[in-house]
């Protein structure tokens, strides 16, 4: 993918599961050659090349196949990365150490060569040779606590939040990195704790306890500090479908009670005013909700978008794939696969002038290639190329 804004930089990718490949799937959007080093020993399950899950997180890059347990495998990837620009790995710090392949090392046949390594804690401290999952990480952090509706009842995020989160700021540290070593010819080596990221979106709450000694407590859809009232997710008709209102003004709770048909509990005294609802929110809720359940959420929607009252479908991903917004703007992308066929994925949000889409593929099969790094790139004979093989080394 020539002429793209990363066109020419070339990234060894170490990465499994959601955040390390996350973030070299937006790097190969842009136009970097990603080479995704393999094993048929580890691409099983849902790292196996021919899963949704692995096509989701791997678009736009190559695959060849290496097992590092061989020490030569380990010379090949040193001639490798002397022709690269970034490796990125997400193992627990142990693995690359075991393989003799810390930064030192790898700078040696590279200096200007730039790494990141996101752990889910870090390369130092008591905890660096832990692994953890997302869900890990939002437990440790607070956010499952927080995103609860009680103290007593931890429910959390539905989905790896804190991989996202890792696999943004990976990227964007890679940018920045590139960026210094376009103006000062050095390359870095960027420690990425996984835990401390999902730390950062903590802020808040970790003033209150800290500079206030306050007990923060988990509000569910509730907010101490956003003055509207209802303000919440509401159960509308149909099999686990739901909306979302939000009140902020006397104008807005005017509107909301028309369309509700003005009845009488409305007039009560408590709900006169916004913080009168504020202070009744549950009560103000369950009527609500008797309200909403009688229609389906995009008639909700309708009625009060109508009257100028802010509120939203609880899309599920049946109703993405039908947006009339993403289809408007081509978000969804179909990339033809050799095996699964046509599928469908996720343009990035941001956009350049010229369509950047143009050339992505779909996730590469296991070692697909191979012919091309080691023959081409590496500049190895068929006769050596094959030798490889048959050892199990490329394999």
């Amino acid at each position: 993918m020539t002429g793209q804004p990363l066109s020419g930089i070339r990234v060894l990718d170490f990465t499994w599961m959601l955040a390390g490949p996350y973030a070299t799937r937006i790097l190969a959007d842009f136009g970097a050659e990603v080479i995704k080093i393999q094993s048929k020993k580890t691409a099983k399950g849902v790292e196996s090349n021919l899963t949704t899950y692995f096509n989701n997180w791997n678009r736009n890059k190559r695959s060849i196949t290496l097992d590092m347990s061989y020490p030569e495998a380990r010379e090949i990837l040193l001639k490798l990365t002397e022709r690269s620009d970034v490796l990125i790995e997400n193992f627990s710090p142990r693995v690359m150490l075991n393989w003799d392949l810390n930064y030192e090392k790898l700078k040696e046949v590279r200096p200007a060569l730039i790494m990141v390594s996101m752990s889910a804690m870090g390369q130092t401290g008591p905890w660096k040779d832990y692994v953890a999952f997302g869900p890990t990480l939002h437990a440790l952090s607070g956010l499952t606590y927080l995103t609860s509706f009680e103290k007593d009842s931890p429910m959390g995020l539905g989905y790896a939040y804190a991989d996202s989160i890792s696999g943004l700021y990976a990227a964007l540290v890679v940018l920045a990195a590139l960026e210094c070593r376009e103006r000062t010819g050095q390359g870095q080596y960027i420690d990425l704790s996984e835990y401390e990221a999902i730390c950062t979106l903590m802020g808040s709450a970790l003033l209150d306890t800290s500079v206030h000694g306050k007990e923060v407590l988990p509000h569910g859809n509730q907010s101490d500090y956003i003055p509207a009232a209802p303000y919440g997710c509401y159960k509308c008709s149909g099999m686990d479908r739901w909306c979302v209102i939000a009140v902020f003004n006397e104008e807005g709770w005017q509107s909301l009670c028309e369309v509700l048909g003005d009845p009488d509990w409305t007039k009560e005294e408590k709900f006169s005013t916004l913080w009168k609802r504020k202070e009744n929110t549950e009560k103000l809720d369950e009527l609500l909700t008797q309200w909403t359940l009688r229609h389906t959420p995009e008639q909700v929607v309708n009625l009060l978008q109508e009257a100028s009252v802010p509120a939203g479908v609880v899309q599920n991903a049946e109703d993405l794939a039908k947006d009339p917004q993403l289809m408007a703007r081509d978000f969804f992308v179909h990339l033809e696969h050799p095996i699964l066929g046509r599928t469908i994925s996720d343009r990035s949000p941001i956009r350049f002038e010229e369509d950047l889409t143009v050339g992505w593929k779909a996730g590469p099969l296991l070692g697909e290639d191979n012919r091309y790094v080691f023959l081409k790139l590496l500049g190895l004979t068929e006769g050596e190329f094959s030798s490889l093989i048959e050892k199990g080394i490329i394999g």
